[in-house]
């Protein structure tokens, strides 16, 4: 039996490609086929071991009249051995200049988005692709040459969601005798064979240097990205009892970051890795962080969505607000809409009354107030910035809002979205749900009052 068969009944065997019943025939598996002797391979051998498969071919419309060629031969192949074909064309440059990306990776995009889309729709098992082992080894060198961890050290893995590469034990030698064994014809992307990308100088240049210092090196590199998706399981195991040791209320919102159980962990750099990749931060922007002492309270960085800052106890991460209110201002009394979102809509509303004998002094958080006599329209609802200063009510002298947070508990991420509200002098009335000003409250010589709630 060919390595191409024995590497594909070992997954067989070991659960990776389950057969089900009647050799397979109960599942259905969808072979992405490019014409190129890899992914020719894999569907030869997928239907010689009796699965239940389907091709599916894109087009990319990257190579002019090859491109064609290459359809039109995947095409006559399924119809000659009768398995139904799929095919897809993309305009990739076009796709690629939209979204400011590579042409390769825009036709990486399109191509597993379809493969996923067709997929559900078939109600396939999975995706086959025919990555084999020299690609695997491609992919660890290339991630060592731009710096890489020790996933990155891995290659290709066997497995990524619903897509499965059954043939990385398997080299691209193996793959071409065995082709020529059974008298199989491919055709050949012409660009495979030019040294101006990275891939191909390390598969034309590279490779064939590093086996000529050892025949065996392509096979010994493969051997130790396995060890290292080993490695990395266990790795991944005690990374995560970690994050879940030194990280508190973790959501996709909001995270709390224990400082001095990040700064006691055996890999401080790592573990800030692990926590903040999934959030855009990059490897310059990780190490920066895993750099500083925290001592600065309130420094912070910033993801495309994401921003991290430095409270007193911890490292907080959240979402960042794409929907940030601006000052608003208020012109007279009556109700207005300050913020709205798809989610919450956010209002004000102001109203004048007289102080009599049945007048009560609302005690609602959302709620304060004032006398009117004492307020100056317009007045402005905004969040609270530097140097902001009151008077807090039941208090004497004047307080530094910021201070006054930092007394209440408040952490980083509560005194940013801090609202306040301000009269036509920027004199600070009410902090929003906190307490008023002492010198706008209600008095026993306060004629007329302003309800003013926040809800």
């Amino acid at each position: 039996m060919s390595p191409v068969e024995v590497s594909l009944g070992n997954l067989c065997s070991s659960g990776s490609l389950p057969t089900g019943e009647g050799g397979g025939r109960g599942r259905l598996f969808l072979v992405a086929l490019s014409g190129g002797a890899d992914s020719v391979c894999l569907l030869m051998a997928m239907k010689r071991l009796g699965y239940t498969i389907e091709a599916i071919h894109c087009n990319f419309h990257l190579r002019g009249a090859e491109s064609d060629r290459d359809e039109e031969f995947c095409k006559h192949l399924c119809e000659r051995e009768q398995i139904p074909f799929h095919t897809v064309h993309f305009d990739t440059k076009t796709y690629a200049e939209l979204h400011k990306v590579s042409i390769e990776m825009a036709a990486r995009e399109l191509r597993y988005n379809y493969f996923e889309q067709l997929r559900q729709s078939i109600d396939a098992e999975a995706v086959l692709v025919a990555h084999h082992r020299n690609d695997a080894v491609e992919t660890l060198l290339m991630n060592l040459i731009r710096g890489t961890g020790i996933h990155g050290l891995q290659g290709i893995k066997p497995r990524n969601g619903n897509i499965l590469r059954p043939l990385l034990c398997v080299s691209r030698k193996e793959i071409v005798e065995w082709l020529q064994e059974i008298g199989q014809d491919y055709v050949t992307d012409s660009t495979n064979l030019e040294d101006d990308v990275t891939r191909n100088k390390l598969r034309l240049n590279i490779i064939p240097l590093l086996e000529e210092i050892n025949p065996a090196a392509s096979e010994n590199i493969a051997k130790t990205a396995l060890r290292m998706l080993e490695a990395g399981k266990v790795f991944d195991a005690s990374m995560n009892s970690l994050i879940e040791e030194i990280t508190h209320g973790s959501t996709d919102d909001w995270i709390s970051i224990d400082k001095e159980k990040l700064q006691s962990a055996p890999s401080k750099e790592y573990a800030l890795h692990a926590i903040l990749s999934p959030y855009h931060f990059s490897p310059a922007q990780i190490e920066e962080i895993a750099l500083s002492d925290y001592s600065q309270s309130g420094k912070s960085w910033e993801s495309s969505t994401h921003q991290l800052v430095v409270d007193r106890n911890a490292l907080l991460l959240r979402k960042k607000d794409e929907n940030e209110p601006r000052p608003f201002r208020i012109p007279e009394t009556g109700t207005y809409v300050i913020s709205e979102t798809k989610d919450k809509t956010e209002r004000i509303s102001i109203k004048s009354v007289v102080v009599d004998d049945v007048f009560k002094i609302s005690r609602e958080r959302d709620t304060v107030t004032l006398d009117a006599d004492k307020v100056r329209f317009p007045l402005t609802v905004r969040r609270v910035e530097t140097g902001d200063r009151f008077i807090p009510f039941g208090m004497k002298g004047s307080k530094l809002v910021s201070d006054y947070l930092t007394d209440r508990k408040k952490n980083a991420f509560e005194k940013q979205s801090q609202l306040v509200m301000l009269d036509a002098d920027d004199h600070v009335l009410w902090l929003v749900g906190e307490r008023p000003d002492a010198r706008c409250c209600i008095t026993s010589d306060t004629i007329k009052a302003l309800v003013v709630r926040y809800y």
